[in-house]
């Protein structure tokens, strides 16, 4: 029977979890965070995953710190895997386990390494995206790569609707690839970083709107920041608005900047470069901001973003 040592987070954590117990590896340790009180925390939990199989686990705040190598080491590990583990690992973890040390990353590398993969992708207008499996070195998410699989970005999807299928990906992948691994021979395919770029993470600063921006970019934007994320935000002369879900909608008379306004029981955005988004939800400061009350929230005819 393989032994491994897993670091893994949040819900492809959970998953990649599942799949190697489910395949009959030892997971003699898990290594994961402590939740956040100030985050959003809508999704499973590593850890309890990990005490419902009697299988130790611990939250350091340093995972590279002398005391976590040496419990690690003590595991006698043939596999270290990390899924969507925050911090970085550095030598004297990765070089912990007899065979390899290998990580889930949401992205088809080498496309999207580094943080928040999905929302970056969804940001950038992409079709797809992906999971890919690969061997880890002290450089994020360049190592060779085991195997990957793509899903589909459909015009409307929302980070958490991607998340899901992306997840699911992982497992998927992780799945197929251990036999391979366990046998030793899983292919190791080196990367082309040259057909990529490296991202870093993101702060809810960041989800400011570019109101010169064109309609297709906002559309992107607003659905790679909604729930769960922290949101599209524009601080306008009416108070702060988010916008939580939009749909492309035909053209309109450009406008120097984006332009919120109501019209026959429908909010509106008209973009820079005279494309329409329907606004399908928003808030003004705090309180939901519909056709219905838009009159009286804003005070005119059209809001300024």
């Amino acid at each position: 029977m393989s032994r491994a040592v897993v670091f893994a987070y949040h819900n492809v954590g959970v998953r990649c979890l599942k799949a190697l117990i489910g395949r009959g590896v030892e997971v003699a340790l898990v290594v994961t965070h402590q939740d956040n009180p100030n985050e959003n925390i809508w999704f499973g939990s590593v850890a309890q995953t990990a005490r419902d199989y009697g299988i130790p686990v611990i939250t350091p705040d340093d995972p590279n710190a002398p005391a976590v190598v040496e419990q690690v080491q003590a595991c006698q590990a043939d596999f270290l895997f990390s899924f969507y583990y925050r911090h970085m690992l550095k030598a004297p973890l990765l070089e912990a386990a007899r065979r390899g040390a290998y990580n889930m990353h949401g992205s088809l590398l080498p496309k999207y390494r580094g943080r928040v993969p999905i929302n970056w992708a969804i940001i950038h207008g992409e079709t797809e995206t992906g999971a890919t499996l690969h061997q880890m070195n002290v450089k994020p998410d360049n190592g060779p790569i085991v195997d990957q699989m793509a899903v589909p970005i459909l015009p409307d999807d929302s980070a958490d609707e991607v998340f899901a299928k992306v997840t699911l990906a992982a497992e998927m992948v992780l799945w197929r690839s251990l036999p391979g691994l366990i046998a030793g021979s899983a292919p190791h395919i080196q990367q082309d970083l040259s057909l990529g770029a490296y991202f870093g993470g993101r702060k809810p600063e960041d989800g400011r709107i570019d109101a010169q921006a064109g309609a297709a970019q906002l559309h992107n934007f607003v659905r790679a920041l909604t729930r769960p994320f922290p949101g599209a935000f524009a601080d306008t002369a009416a108070g702060r608005l988010l916008l939580w879900k939009t749909l492309r909608a035909g053209f309109a008379e450009p406008a120097a900047r984006a332009e919120l306004y109501a019209v026959d029981g429908q909010l509106w955005l008209r973009c820079s470069d005279g494309g329409r988004l329907m606004v399908r939800e928003a808030e003004l400061e705090g309180l939901p901001l519909t056709a219905d009350n838009f009159a009286g929230r804003v005070g005119t005819d059209a809001l300024t973003l």
